[in-house]
């Protein structure tokens, strides 16, 4: 059966029953949809940073902004890197994100260094779920800057889970961890009803919060992740 054209209005759809698509490469047209068995997550109440990405975010090196050029950080993400020769990012699902975008539903965090973009990531917002998509380096930490300020920004818009999808290494540095299909479904079932605004103003309480934040202890799960790379990792 020939599956039906993807619109941002069916991508939604998927998203909020837990399917997301991904390309097996850019250069290939097809897309597919993927529900994985466990599902990574970034707690809000247990984002660990390590100690000397602290000082990178405090001393202010990078200029971070929120959607100033989501096309630059989608296209970006796309490329290929010496870390992530190929990437699952397609022309469609450029296509369909950058609608996403316009509609208000999809978002990017960029980090700038003298004027340059250096670093981002990119995600989807639905109810109270951030699903995040991809992100890039050009700098050291500019996508982990990116991502901090993510969290600062999921805390003050009262968002309740940061979907990373996959567990990759990267990520169990800062508190990820992975939760069973149906515990996942049942979260974002409840999650998906609560109003999250994504542009709350972020207080320095709340950075404060999260920079402080010091786990009891970090627990290392397994990794797993799409072979050819990608997701937020």
């Amino acid at each position: 059966m020939e599956m039906p054209e993807i619109t941002p209005e069916l991508l939604l759809k998927a998203y909020s029953i837990g399917v997301f698509p991904m390309a097996e490469e850019h250069d290939d047209p097809d897309i597919f949809w993927v529900d994985p068995r466990m599902r990574g997550i970034l707690p809000l109440d247990g984002f660990h940073i390590p100690r000397r990405l602290k000082r990178t975010v405090r001393s202010g090196f990078f200029d971070v902004t929120l959607n100033t050029d989501f096309n630059a950080v989608i296209e970006a993400c796309a490329e290929a890197a010496d870390d992530r020769p190929r990437t699952w990012i397609n022309n469609r699902i450029i296509e369909l994100y950058t609608s996403l975008n316009q509609m208000g539903h999809a978002h990017s965090v960029e980090c700038w260094r003298e004027g340059e973009l250096v670093g981002g990531l990119y995600g989807v917002s639905l109810g109270g779920v951030f699903f995040g998509e991809s992100m890039f380096t050009r700098k050291r930490d500019a996508s982990k800057v990116a991502l901090v300020h993510l969290m600062f920004r999921m805390k003050a818009g009262g968002f309740s889970i940061v979907d990373t999808q996959f567990i990759t290494k990267h990520l169990t540095q800062f508190g990820a961890v992975e939760i069973p299909r149906l515990r996942y479904r049942e979260m974002l079932a409840d999650a998906l009803s609560i109003r999250a605004d994504i542009h709350a103003p972020v207080t320095n309480a709340i950075v404060d919060s999260i920079l402080n934040f010091v786990p009891a202890k970090l627990d290392t799960p397994t990794t797993s992740k799409p072979t050819q790379g990608g997701k937020i990792d």
